[in-house]
């Protein structure tokens, strides 16, 4: 039987799933051939899956590196609810527990070991894992070994150290986003050997993506959870101030809330984290330190009370809900005051350089808030990828009826002039202040009041020739290079508006941004099924002290509760439900199915 045979055959027997997703098939087999490899999918894609299930067919032990103690904890938890043998070794554990995890590595028990970078290199546990027979080093989130990464960790960059020492094991990097150069920089400083690229689409279909423009952000807040009971979310504020009025202000109208911040003690943030998992609370208000490793995947909402620092961080926000492939939704709540905030923390940055690329991510931000357009095109062609759905249905701007655009060719014209004019070679900004005629000591120290573009845009404001430029590189007349200074290079569209062969449309003035539509999308399953299996879940989880979703996802209590198994075979059939689950829960959750098919007079296998 071949490698991929075998690991077909585990994708069922043991993850409960009939198929592999998108390119999962190509990496596995891939890393079961023992080729490096990157692979960039977004959150909830399913990367776990590409190392775990190679682990299982590896002889030796799979060594993931991994930034938090939470995603270590919860990844195995599913793991062994799986009948992995899976340890970690970090902080968290008693001395008891570490020495036995340390036994289990060196009798060759475990198959897959999680552990942050700084554990792996201390000299004992390095010396330790040279003597195993080490297969594989996975680095999750690998992202944070780049200084252009949202989330840079010089601890990262300790890994390259510890692949000298495991001679034998071939290297998957993994992370939800990774812009060109980051990719770049992953690869050099992981030194991946002839390392396959895989790039999944970074489209997550089943989120609904809004932005309303920021009135009284706490009546659109609670209105907007007025119509969500019981659903799982989370609401992310700027400051932790806000963090703890909003969490007050929500458990004294009746929602099930806990806040999340630094300012909390660790024993706290990781009491309400543990019960957000669990189930035990619905709705985390939290500033942007909670969300990374959570891989709870009934999270159903995600609102941006103030503005996210950057498009990478808003992409991870949204990408802890609907990691079941269900419907969910984000709403982000935007004013101009908001900008504000983020532009006075990028001014406290150390260095110049820093500054400049936080100024342009906060930019492209901007842009991709302010776009009329399908908000699915602006946020992915940020990830390098030309999305080109006509109407993505899941977005404000495709279900909303579209403001009239208007003839913005000559506007275009003066600005694509002047980016040419200065040689390609300058961003937004300077562009705008030879437009508008500024007498700035950079217009003079170039020359570029001498140019005929200069203060030929006099008919615009500042905000509105930025809102034009943003509009320009949305519509691809322009390119900008975010991360080389903001750079401004016209494209093959934009010399057809230069020269009058194509005309270029948009809005001039700043709108507010409309408020959405949101489309109905009924699933066809037995809401009273449904949530006694729920509270069945729930119990099991309590019991054996782990998150509901460990148990089952709600996806497969959801075809439950619209298919109706009655019996072991067609249990078996679920998403989800694995050999290992079907021996555990089966009959447990097929009784209750019986029974309330019996009583409701349900056919066998309707729906």
């Amino acid at each position: 039987m071949t490698m991929l045979k075998l690991a077909k055959d585990k994708l069922k027997q043991i993850f409960g799933f009939d198929s592999f997703r998108s390119f999962q098939e190509d990496v596995i087999s891939s890393f079961l051939s023992k080729n490096d490899s990157l692979v960039i999918m977004p959150t909830g894609g399913g990367k776990s899956l590409c190392y775990q299930l190679p682990a299982l067919i590896f002889e030796g032990l799979t060594i993931v590196v991994s930034p938090l103690i939470a995603l270590m904890k919860d990844q195995v938890e599913q793991l062994k609810d799986l009948g992995i043998n899976a340890v970690l070794l970090n902080s968290s554990l008693t001395g008891e527990e570490y020495f036995e995890n340390i036994t289990q590595l060196r009798s060759g028990e475990a198959k897959i070991l999680y552990a942050a970078p700084e554990t792996l290199m201390k000299p004992d546990i390095l010396d330790m894992l040279s003597s195993l027979k080490a297969d594989a080093l996975v680095v999750d989130e690998a992202h944070c070994v780049s200084e252009w990464g949202h989330d840079f960790r010089p601890e990262y960059r300790a890994i390259s150290q510890i692949r000298k020492k495991l001679k034998n094991a071939v290297c998957m990097a993994l992370t939800a986003t990774a812009t060109e150069r980051v990719q770049n920089d992953i690869v050099k400083n992981l030194k991946l050997v002839n390392a396959k690229i895989y790039i999944d689409s970074f489209d997550r279909k089943n989120l609904l993506l809004r932005i309303l423009p920021k009135q009284n952000a706490v009546s659109q807040t609670l209105e907007f959870l007025k119509s969500r009971p019981k659903k799982s979310g989370i609401i992310y504020c700027f400051s932790r101030k806000q963090a703890d009025s909003l969490y007050l202000t929500l458990k004294e109208k009746g929602y099930s809330a806990l806040p999340y911040h630094a300012g909390l003690s660790s024993l706290e943030r990781n009491k309400n984290q543990d019960m957000f998992i669990k189930d035990d609370v619905q709705i985390i208000v939290a500033t942007i330190a909670f969300g990374m490793g959570i891989n709870k995947s009934n999270i159903r909402f995600i609102v941006h009370f103030d503005l996210p620092k950057n498009i990478e961080s808003y992409y991870q926000e949204i990408g802890r809900a609907g990691r079941d492939s269900l419907k969910a939704e984000c709403l982000m709540l935007f004013s101009y005051g908001d900008l504000q905030k983020i532009r006075f923390l990028i001014d406290q940055k150390n260095s110049e350089d820093e500054k400049r690329i936080a100024r342009n991510h906060l930019d492209f931000l901007l842009g991709f808030i302010e776009s009329k357009s399908c908000r699915r095109v602006s946020l992915l062609n940020y990830f390098g990828e030309n999305y080109q759905t006509e109407n993505c249905e899941m977005c404000d701007n495709c279900l909303n009826p579209k403001e009239e655009t208007v003839d913005i060719t000559i506007a275009a014209q003066k600005f694509l002039s002047c980016v040419k004019r200065t040689g390609e070679m300058f961003g937004i900004n300077h562009i705008i202040d030879i437009l508008r005629g500024s007498k700035s000591q950079k217009i003079s120290n170039f020359n570029h009041h001498n140019l005929t573009t200069y203060g030929i845009g006099l008919e615009f404001s500042k905000n509105q020739w930025r809102h034009l430029a943003r509009q320009f590189i949305s519509s691809k007349i322009l390119l900008q290079d975010v991360e080389n200074f903001g750079v401004l290079k016209i494209t093959p569209d934009g010399y057809d508006v230069l020269k009058g062969l194509k005309k270029a449309n948009g809005y001039i003035e700043e709108e507010k941004i409309a408020a959405s539509k949101t489309r109905a999308e009924d699933i066809n399953y037995d809401e009273p099924l449904f949530n006694l299996l729920r509270s069945k879940r729930k119990n099991l989880a309590d019991a054996a002290s782990v998150p509901p979703y460990v148990v089952f996802s709600d996806k497969s209590l959801i075809e439950m509760a619209a298919y109706f198994p009655q019996s072991l075979e067609a249990f078996e059939k679920i998403h989800g439900v694995g050999e290992n689950k079907l021996k555990k829960y089966g009959d447990t959750f097929l009784a209750i199915i019986i029974d309330y098919c019996r009583n409701n007079k349900i056919a066998k296998n309707a729906g």
